[in-house]
């Protein structure tokens, strides 16, 4: 089970290793493929006035360290094509954000690096509508192949993750078949956190409601996933983004003690 985990951006060196500290049973559970995520740069804030982070060059500095001092694998977020290239040479995971989840040129200058790729479903996108996200990724890394093979996605370190839907003005649905239709294109991450987001829900901020990330987790965990990601922070209350969507870390880990199980069932059945 892939379990990504972490803080929505990088606020400080201090508080980045904080979280980090927190998670480190998770990166050491032998069911667990773990990866500790941040990003150096929020594009996508409501507001102008919002904090976005350190930038490109000062956040993979931050990240590097995080690698050096808990020896984890990283993921973070790209937003223009130019990042890919030294992104790379320091995440493990480069992932392209929802709302960009359609932008060529951003999806094909990731997959010309040897970083595995994680493209978040936009909340206006059909899950079936991803397939081609993973197409464009796909032809770049497997440029030779007459017929593209879905079933490579994984090989090829290419995966989708599911973050609800639109549904009317400042909500989301997450429809659970998503998951399952997505899965017949690459591995599927479901994301607990951003699931339960209300876009703009606080006057010039996103709002959401993390008491129910774990119950959405859960239901995904039934219907069948290979991974889970959820936002973390020691005090989500304080958090410079994303703060009312964010788990606590001893939630997270009971969580995802919950989702291991779940996950074992299914694979049972």
């Amino acid at each position: 089970m892939i379990i990504i985990a972490g803080p929505c951006v990088i606020e400080s060196q201090e508080i980045l290793e904080e979280i980090a500290e927190s998670l480190q049973s998770l990166a050491k559970n032998p069911k667990i493929d773990f990866y500790f995520k941040a990003s150096f740069d929020k594009a996508n804030r409501t507001s102008l006035e919002s904090y976005r982070g350190p930038g490109l060059e000062k956040g993979l500095e931050s990240l590097a360290l995080i690698k050096k001092k808990f020896g984890y694998k990283l993921l973070t977020d790209i937003h223009e094509s130019y990042q890919a290239k030294p992104a790379s040479e320091v995440v493990d995971i480069m992932q392209i954000p929802a709302f960009l989840c359609r932008q060529t040129d951003l999806i094909v200058e990731a997959a010309k690096t040897k970083a595995m790729i994680n493209i978040k479903k936009g909340q206006f996108m059909s899950p079936q509508d991803m397939q081609y996200s993973v197409l464009k990724a796909l032809k770049i890394r497997n440029p030779n192949a007459e017929n593209v093979d879905f079933k490579s996605a994984k090989e090829y370190g290419i995966c989708l993750t599911e973050r609800g839907n639109s549904f009317g003005y400042g909500n989301l649905v997450v429809d659970m078949r998503s998951l399952a239709i997505m899965r017949a294109f690459a591995p599927v991450i479901f994301d607990a956190t951003h699931a339960v987001q209300m876009p703009g829900g606080l006057k010039g901020k996103s709002g959401g409601d993390s008491s129910f990330a774990p119950l959405l987790a859960r239901a995904a965990a039934a219907t069948g996933i290979d991974g889970l990601f959820a936002e973390v922070h020691t005090n989500p209350k304080n958090a410079l983004s994303d703060g009312p969507n964010m788990l606590t870390p001893s939630v997270l880990l009971e969580l995802v003690e919950q989702i291991l199980e779940i996950n074992t069932i299914v694979n049972k059945g």
